[in-house]
């Protein structure tokens, strides 16, 4: 274009044509400046390119190494490397590789410039020989090579396998899985890296991934972002092989998959030859030993298959875990069909139910994401992920049932603990089964509910310092709310009962303290009585008299009758003593409320602390209520740890504001 035509020329022509103003002389002359940069940078190219070009081809080894370790630097630009194509400089690069008479290091030079001067795509992948793709395959298989050069081997190998079908089946043929994956195995992070990125590439290009993948053992230090991100392509990859049977219902017509699900009713149960059965007496024996398994449907179980997702693939899972695990799903079956309907865990509808939620976590049938990074370590340990993990966590299922005493009402409600117990305990990255299922059987019901507990106070910011320590100014306060509280209800009174020594409930008497908290007032009334006057009680007990307060089995009323009081009227039971221990006055409460209330009471006036569970129950909810109502200007607003520092003050005050000034 330059050669055709001058650029001011063509600027005048364009202002013509289209009437607008004509360039200035300025404009003019940086154009012109413009044009010959560009054409002097086209000839420094093409004289570069041919310095470069001959030089490659020097019989000085030396010369050749340093005009190649500069083509691999210069070919970045594509300006260039168009020159230095136009000179079939690459088919030179080819000869060389083909060759392999040269030194590793040159080696290395000449296929880093190769890769460079490719990645512009001026020339085709297509156009290589068999030959060259043999030979970057063997330096990609070797066991002894210098690790720059199988680094860059590979790169070039996984660019031929993105760029058509015909070059991957060729690398397919070429490349050595073994070796490959022999690559992951090793320290240099960037040779992993190089390999998983071929290999991502095969998995990609081919459609399917052969069994030894799922072996690899990947170094046990820190993976990087972008190894992170092909270990999480190739764990996506895999599993999503099962998408097919997930998304495909049972065929009632199909023997085979007929034939594995009664063979689950056969692992299950000792029956006899159904051979001389009566075809109705037949159905009548499946349709009731599908029902202890936990079919919904009995009479047609297929039906309860027929749900996608999960489809298939939940019979594949139990199937797998009657055929691997025999003892523990015979146990399973059999230990739930024993219970009552209402507290039976049914094996198959948890199974159908166990095998979507897993296929929810692991994100079967999910594209691989573009910037994922978020792998499972425990993939690349086991051959059968997704089954194996359904083994550990149906048996997990039942033992949550359990503590949760579930009920059929109750399968969701365990499901969800269920997937909570999986998730936790998968997100720990556990490298092992046998590691993920001692973590996840500890992960308890009552864990869990201590988690959720302790988040749900985080998520209200009840736990961050800040509110901890508004918390403990307000505990003053509202525990002298509940001393008051408590002072009021002595003053109210309460009825009790007296139990004679043979044991029978018998007479009643109140007990209450005087409005001036000095007095405890008490004495024998009748059945009907409700709430009796101070001067209706004759008893009294000044309280400056009493020394103490005792409960359970110290109380005297108690020790008489050691070892004859049931375990409830011992926690029920307080005494005072007054007069120097000499005397007692003993009670039992009619109900824990009532112990608690007296016995914090009576501490309150002897000026000691309240110590009942009533108490802490009850400052534990004024102190929340007090807390929410205080921060409720705040939500949605964070609150720091730290307070903000305090600026320091200025140098001086002398500064003032003259308001007399009126604002223009």
């Amino acid at each position: 274009f330059w050669g055709k035509k001058p650029l001011t020329a063509v600027i005048k022509e364009v202002c013509d044509k289209w009437n607008l103003p004509g360039p200035d002389n300025y404009a003019l002359q940086y154009a012109d400046g413009v044009q010959t940069y560009i054409t002097e940078s086209c000839n420094g190219h093409g004289r570069c390119a041919e310095d470069l070009y001959k030089g490659i081809q020097s019989s000085d080894s030396g010369v050749r190494c340093d005009s190649l370790k500069l083509l691999a630097d210069v070919s970045t630009d594509i300006t260039f490397a168009q020159e230095f194509i136009s000179r079939d400089g690459h088919s030179l690069l080819v000869k060389i590789v083909e060759d392999a008479h040269e030194a590793p290091l040159i080696m290395t030079h000449t296929l880093t410039a190769f890769m460079e001067l490719m990645d512009h795509g001026i020339v085709s992948w297509e156009n290589l020989s068999s030959v060259f793709i043999k030979k970057i395959a063997s330096f990609g298989n070797a066991k002894v090579l210098d690790t720059s050069i199988q680094q860059v081997s590979l790169a070039i190998l996984e660019s031929m396998v993105l760029s058509s079908s015909s070059l991957f089946n060729e690398v397919k043929h070429e490349i050595t899985l073994e070796r490959l994956v022999s690559h992951l195995q090793v320290t240099n992070q960037q040779l992993q890296t190089k390999a998983m990125a071929l290999l991502m590439a095969m998995l990609l290009a081919g459609g399917e991934a052969d069994r030894q993948v799922r072996n690899i053992i990947h170094s046990s230090s820190s993976v990087g972002d972008e190894m992170a991100h092909y270990l999480y392509v190739l764990q996506t990859v895999r599993l999503n092989h099962l998408e097919a049977r997930m998304r495909t219902p049972l065929d009632s017509y199909n023997q085979e998959q007929r034939d594995m699900l009664h063979g689950l009713r056969q692992a299950a149960f000792e029956t006899e030859s159904e051979s001389g059965l009566s075809n109705e007496r037949r159905r009548s024996l499946c349709a009731k030993e599908f029902k202890k398994l936990g079919f919904s449907n009995n009479s047609n179980p297929g039906l309860d298959l027929s749900r996608c997702p999960p489809g298939l693939l939940a019979l594949d899972t139990m199937a797998y875990f009657a055929s691997r695990y025999p003892d523990a799903y015979s146990r399973f079956v059999l230990e739930n069909s024993s219970r009552e309907d209402k507290h039976e865990c049914p094996f198959a509808r948890s199974s159908i139910q166990l095998t979507l939620i897993l296929c929810e976590i692991l994100r079967i049938g999910e594209p691989p994401s573009e910037t994922g990074s978020d792998y499972h370590p425990i993939f690349f340990a086991q051959d059968r992920l997704l089954e194996e993990l359904f083994c550990i966590c149906i048996q997990l299922l039942n033992k949550t049932w359990k503590e949760m005493r579930a009920t059929q009402e109750d399968f969701d409600k365990v499901m969800q603990v269920v997937r909570e117990q999986i998730t936790r305990t998968l997100s720990s990255k556990p490298t092992s089964l046998e590691l993920f299922k001692n973590k996840v059987n500890v992960l308890n019901y009552s864990e869990i509910l201590k988690l959720r507990q302790t988040e749900r106070l985080h998520q209200e910011e009840t736990l961050a310092p800040p509110v901890l320590e508004l918390k403990e100014r307000l505990k003053p306060e509202l525990l002298e709310l509940i001393r008051q509280q408590r002072l009021n209800r002595l003053c109210h009174g309460t009825l009790f009962r007296k139990i004679s020594s043979r044991r029978r409930q018998d007479k009643l008497w109140y007990c209450r303290l005087s409005p001036n908290h000095k007095v405890l007032h008490y004495g024998d009334v009748e059945e009907e009585t409700e709430m009796p006057s101070i001067e209706a009680l004759q008893e009294k007990i000044p309280v400056a008299d009493i020394k103490s307060v005792v409960t359970g089995k110290d109380c005297p009323h108690m020790k008489e009758n050691k070892g004859k009081q049931t375990k409830e009227v011992l926690d029920l039971a307080f005494s005072i003593t007054y007069d120097v221990e000499e005397y007692s006055l003993n009670f039992i409460a009619s109900s824990r409320t009532d112990f608690c209330l007296w016995t914090d009471g009576l501490n309150v006036l002897l000026g000691k602390e309240m110590s009942s569970e009533s108490m802490r129950s009850e400052l534990e909810i004024l102190l929340s209520m007090e807390i929410k109502l205080r921060l409720l200007d705040l939500e949605n607003v964070p609150i720091p740890d730290t307070a903000p520092p305090i600026p320091k003050p200025p140098s001086n005050f002398n500064f003032c504001y003259d308001f007399s000034q009126a604002e223009q």
